[in-house]
């Protein structure tokens, strides 16, 4: 079953998550991260699922072909801190 969000605006935000089966998309600024599994099944609830697929690709595409995109992002700044619990 797909549940629609209809205030997913890729790269808008640090927030945003749109669940679609056992599929969650997130919202990054540079990114949009996909990660689970779906199973589009040829029944009405796959056809659901797939249409809220294919807004929220349809809207990264949209968001991606209206900016200048370089070749590639450089890799995240990832900074080691030290535990503050230990």
């Amino acid at each position: 079953m797909a549940s629609k969000k209809n205030s997913f605006v890729p790269f808008a935000n640090e927030a945003d998550v749109l669940q679609v089966g056992g599929l969650t998309a997130e919202n990054r600024l540079d990114r949009i991260t996909l990660s689970g599994d779906i199973d589009l099944t040829a029944d009405q609830a796959g056809l659901a699922a797939a249409r809220v697929l294919h807004e929220l690709l349809g809207k990264v595409v949209a968001a991606l072909e209206g900016r200048d995109l370089p070749v590639r992002l450089p890799p995240p700044d990832v900074k080691r801190v030290d535990n503050p619990f230990a």
